[in-house]
């Protein structure tokens, strides 16, 4: 073969330029990308503020196994890369912001508070800890745990859709923490709208991707919960504009 056949051949498997596969390409770089963005308006409020106290860091928790559990899940029935690289990313993107929250919280307190650690095994402090190594063991021992179990069982079915159920439905509870964070307070003072807003318009794309891309069904069945989760705790901002709840002096802080 000469060197001319061979730019042919290379030539030839070079994806053809249509506006059908800018929009696919485009497409998948939202779902790579767009997750981070909706948490990028809570990081710069929480780091402007030095406040944590409005964001759930359980949202952190959430995301964290929900997108390892779908890492996970690759291994047993491949689904397309963009949705193994957006789990990849936001891993790396929740440690991030639960470093920015135990950094900002322990700068925070007025009088120290004894710390607390994974090692403690108090269930009362479970992600709760003072110091950001306890979560980065916790994640590692979950992660290997899972993983152990998941090379044990990669072969079987029943096992391999149920961890895919897991993961996505896991994922749909995102927002549960934070509705249930915003109910405890009366309030959503601290939170960032713009966050929520995101996590809708994502989740709304993103569930229409699922089922345009013919994702396995757990994918669009779990996103419809969670955009009713998200359309929930965007009536909380509005219910609790109107019908204010704390004391003004707090409200103001």
């Amino acid at each position: 073969m000469d060197i001319e056949d061979q730019m042919r051949n290379i030539a030839n498997e070079i994806p053809e330029i249509t506006v059908v596969n800018l929009v696919t390409w485009g497409a998948s770089g939202a779902m790579i990308f767009g997750g981070v963005i909706p948490f990028i308006p809570q990081y710069r409020d929480i780091k402007r503020t030095s406040d944590a106290d409005g964001f759930s860091i359980f949202v952190c928790l959430t995301l964290l196994v929900a997108n390892t559990l779908r890492i996970l899940f690759w291994f047993g029935k491949h689904f397309e890369l963009p949705l193994l690289a957006q789990s990849i990313i936001m891993i790396f993107t929740m440690l991030v912001m639960v470093q920015l929250c135990v950094n900002v919280k322990n700068h925070s307190e007025i009088i120290a508070m004894r710390p607390h650690t994974l090692t403690d095994f108090d269930t009362e402090y479970f992600w709760k800890w003072t110091d950001f190594s306890s979560y980065i063991e916790f994640m590692l021992v979950f992660s290997t745990g899972m993983g152990f179990v998941t090379f044990l069982f990669v072969d079987t079915v029943f096992y391999v859709e149920l961890i895919g159920f897991l993961a996505v439905f896991t994922e749909a509870l995102l927002g549960a923490p934070q509705f249930w964070k915003n109910f405890q307070n009366k309030s959503t003072i601290g939170m960032s709208i713009k966050m929520v807003c995101f996590w809708t318009m994502g989740d709304v794309f993103k569930t229409g991707y699922f089922i345009v891309r013919q994702a396995p069904p757990q994918f669009y069945i779990c996103g419809t919960m969670q955009v009713a989760i998200d359309i929930s705790i965007l009536s909380q901002v509005f219910y609790y504009k109107y019908h204010p709840q704390v004391p003004p002096k707090k409200a103001a802080q």
